[in-house]
């Protein structure tokens, strides 16, 4: 089904477009930005300009010219008996394909620094845990090595941190994993046929997009905006496409940061329930809030009872480690395990040990990490606000990494333009589900001390000024993302 958006709802998302002369290139401009941004989505079906008009309380002639520049400009499709359609120029392009490379050794010994990963190192105390785990592991060396749902004691552990955050949660429930994207790749497999629709949140996680769309599955977005998720919109969104799944990131979101609120995931489960759609909720960063006091909302599962949860180690503990996990109900285990099979047979039996002994020190290793985080927060944020002032972004109450909005739609000439200073970064349109946000940039402010964020925000200053000035060729290389 086609989605479509009436006049009443995209009225108040035009903001002051009609105080621009002449007016009908203030609404033309307004609404291109609502594209490429992909706050429209492309393929959305837009008001009739006799409906538009009404809304508006303009002449007829502003919206057909308004609608006449932005088919010239390649970002509206008007067909007899189809109406007017959203497009974007040259089709839903604009992130990188292939496979993503690490910089070079030539470029590391360059002095670069890497931007693209929300990740952290190995907390203190790894190695000890690595050590206990060692004096474990001789309990399992008799067996196969192969546990498909994963070791008894770390799904124990697992259980009770669910059952604790307002979701009663046994061992049977839960799966683990060789990291939360492959938590993703085994529940597309289950649940998901070539062809269905997915709802993904419009940025978000760029992995999950593409190993969503290779399961054969149809991502379709949905915009989240400033104050990140239009409840309304998601409504409208879940009726008009009837979607098999939605893939949703509420804990901190990646890469926007926002966090989605008791009420907001009570009503988001409600009509997950009313379109018969499978939740499947990305909670890697729910362990990162900033402030360790702040009353973190109960799962979404805990609102929808056919939601998948996949959780991770590598955004709390470490990324080395590469053991994730599946909370589902009981009625869907038997299809995630029989697809976990076709794809590997259990996670690494020392790295599980190891997870169990670091989650028996969770709170240490948590509030050492949120000192860190806060501080390289405080030092990205003090220097954006000092080089870059036109930059628009918000706080995050969590997570690891700012949203940044620019001014223009250079997000990709930048990357360019940084990559020649020996700054990688990756562009906003890489998050995007069918294109656009080119006028964003994701900024982690992980694995690097504050003096080094404080170069790499000198480093980009320069960048966006060549960006500006010559809107640099597209970079060669594809980022890793994380």
């Amino acid at each position: 089904m086609a989605r479509s958006i009436s006049a009443t709802r995209l009225v108040p998302m035009l903001g002051a477009a009609l105080e621009v002369t002449p007016a009908y290139r203030g609404l033309a401009d307004a609404l291109r930005l609502l594209v490429a941004d992909g706050r429209l989505p492309s393929g959305t079906r837009l008001p009739s300009e006799r409906d538009l008009t009404a809304a508006l309380s303009v002449s007829r002639t502003t919206v057909t010219r308004a609608y006449a520049e932005l088919r010239d400009r390649g970002y509206l499709t008007s067909r007899q008996g189809s109406g007017s359609v959203a497009t974007l120029p040259g089709g839903a392009v604009g992130r990188r394909q292939g496979t993503a490379l690490q910089p070079s050794a030539e470029q590391v010994q360059g002095d670069v620094i890497d931007l693209t990963c929300a990740s952290m190192s190995a907390p203190a105390g790894t190695v000890a845990a690595y050590e206990r785990a060692v004096v474990e592991l001789p309990r399992y060396l008799g067996g196969t090595g192969y546990h498909p749902l994963g070791l008894l004691a770390l799904r124990e552990a697992l259980a009770a941190r669910f059952t604790d955050r307002g979701l009663a949660t046994s061992p049977d429930q839960v799966m683990v994993t060789s990291g939360a994207l492959a938590g993703l790749a085994v529940t597309a497999r289950a649940l998901l046929s070539p062809g269905d629709r997915v709802l993904l949140e419009n940025p978000t996680y760029p992995n999950a997009i593409e190993t969503l769309r290779r399961s054969g599955a149809r991502p379709v977005a949905l915009p989240l905006d400033y104050d990140g998720w239009d409840l309304q919109a998601a409504d409208a969104a879940l009726r008009q496409t009837a979607p098999r799944a939605a893939y949703l990131i509420p804990d901190f979101h990646n890469p926007t940061g926002a966090l989605m609120s008791e009420g907001q995931r009570a009503a988001f489960g409600a009509a997950l329930a009313g379109t018969h759609t499978v939740g499947i909720v990305d909670e890697t960063l729910v362990d990162l809030a900033h402030d360790e006091s702040l009353i973190m909302p109960r799962p979404l599962a805990a609102h929808h009872a056919r939601t998948v949860t996949l959780g991770g180690a590598s955004k709390s503990f470490w990324g080395g480690l590469r053991i994730g996990w599946i909370r589902a109900p009981r009625e869907l285990m038997p299809a995630l395990v029989s697809a976990r099979l076709t794809l590997d047979l259990g996670a690494p039996v020392l790295e599980q040990l190891v997870l169990t002994e670091l989650l028996a020190e969770r709170a240490d290793i948590l509030r050492e990490r949120r000192a860190s985080v806060v501080a390289t927060r405080d030092a990205l944020v003090g220097a954006l606000r000092n080089r870059l002032p036109q930059w628009r972004f918000r706080m995050p109450s969590g997570g690891l990494c700012l949203w940044a909005e620019l001014p223009e739609a250079l997000s990709t000439p930048l990357c360019a333009a940084a990559d020649q200073r020996g700054l990688v970064l990756a562009p906003g349109s890489q998050f995007a589900v069918e294109g656009g946000l080119e006028r964003f940039l994701r900024l982690p402010f992980t694995g690097h001390q504050p003096e080094v964020v404080a170069e790499a925000v000198d480093r980009l200053a320069l960048a966006w000024e060549d960006a500006s000035a010559t809107r640099p060729a597209r970079s060669g290389r594809s980022p890793l993302v994380a």
